[in-house]
């Protein structure tokens, strides 16, 4: 199993440079940021300093969006770092939720998002592609190589990820919805006549470790509200019980009242009041080492391939170093 760790792009840019060389101190493969133009600072640029400040870390975001960038020039982007650092970046995308947003406007569709995976892919590596009815190619490109990984919660979205993506990314930890989700996409993707196994499966959610469970829980309950957010989307479009999203997920934002998207991703969210304590220990990693490395046994026993730790909180460092010292040699 491989780590990666997850960052918002906050200022100083040099502190997110910092913690992802101590990350690869520790044995972390990916290094991951959130990509919202608005509410944080520009992750490429950011990726940039951190691909010359370490040897083999892998970046992307996690995740873009086909509208805010477009399709042609992200993968123009990803093919710049590509060629100055080796191919070491990976393009997490989804529909786009607080970057389009905030922006005022509605998330992509799930048939603009599937075609931008294709065409970014395509032009990333070097080959030509169909962009809004012409033909284009980027020439410089030499060996390009760029792994796409979809976002999903909804179902016609991991049969999407099992279909088209190169790796499925999935926001929370909970070994149940795991194990629902890691299921449909495969069954997509051996449906589309692709072999299941060559799509990575990325779990990413916060992990806290620490004995205090009370303030772990605090410092983490903001995740809910962010998943939830997700949720609600889901149930507007499917209905509360329609037997196409899990009843496990969707339970608990009944009690949900709004959103704020300045405190998107941020501990001591307001807007995550209503998340009970059952859902945060369910979709995260929190409490000693032992507790985490009984989690991550059940999501490898799932097919996880890649989890990915949210340092939304205050022990980024601490965490970090705990990874690094008895969990990722654990399951190297």
């Amino acid at each position: 199993m491989d780590f990666g760790l997850v960052l918002q792009a906050d200022p100083p840019a040099s502190a997110v440079v910092s913690l992802m060389r101590r990350a690869e101190r520790n044995g972390f493969r990916y290094g991951w940021t959130f990509d919202s133009a608005v509410l944080w600072q520009e992750p490429f640029v950011i990726y940039s300093r951190i691909l010359d400040h370490t040897e083999r870390l892998i970046v992307g975001p996690m995740v873009t969006n086909p509208s805010t960038r477009t399709p042609e020039v992200t993968a123009s982007t990803f093919a710049t770092l590509n060629e100055m650092y080796g191919n070491r970046t990976v393009c997490g995308i989804g529909r786009g939720d607080s970057a389009m947003r905030v922006a005022g406007r509605p998330p992509n569709t799930l048939a603009r998002l599937g075609k931008a995976i294709g065409v970014i892919r395509d032009l990333a590596e070097g080959r030509p592609a169909d962009v809004g009815g012409h033909r284009v190619q980027i020439p410089w490109i030499k060996n390009g190589k760029l792994p796409v990984w979809m976002g999903a919660y909804g179902p016609k979205a991991l049969a999407m990820a099992g279909q088209l993506a190169d790796g499925f990314i999935l926001q929370l930890a909970d070994p149940f919805l795991t194990e629902w989700m890691v299921k449909a996409v495969r069954q997509a993707a051996a449906d589309a006549g692709r072999d299941p196994a060559e799509v990575t499966i990325c779990v990413a959610a916060p992990a806290y470790v620490g004995d205090d469970l009370d303030h772990a829980r605090a410092q983490c309950r903001w995740f809910g509200g962010m998943v939830g957010n997700h949720v609600a989307d889901l149930v507007a479009r499917y209905g509360e019980r329609s037997g196409l999203v899990p009843e496990e997920l969707t339970e608990y934002i009944k009690a949900r009242e709004g959103y704020d998207y300045a405190q998107h991703g941020r501990a001591g969210s307001p807007h995550a009041d209503f998340v009970p304590d059952a859902v945060i220990d369910r979709f995260c990693l929190l409490g000693p080492v032992a507790a985490h490395r009984e989690r991550l046994e059940q999501l490898r026993a799932l097919g996880v391939d890649q989890f990915a730790v949210y340092a939304m909180h205050d022990a980024k460092e601490s965490t970090i170093d705990a990874y690094g010292a008895e969990l990722i040699p654990a399951f190297a």
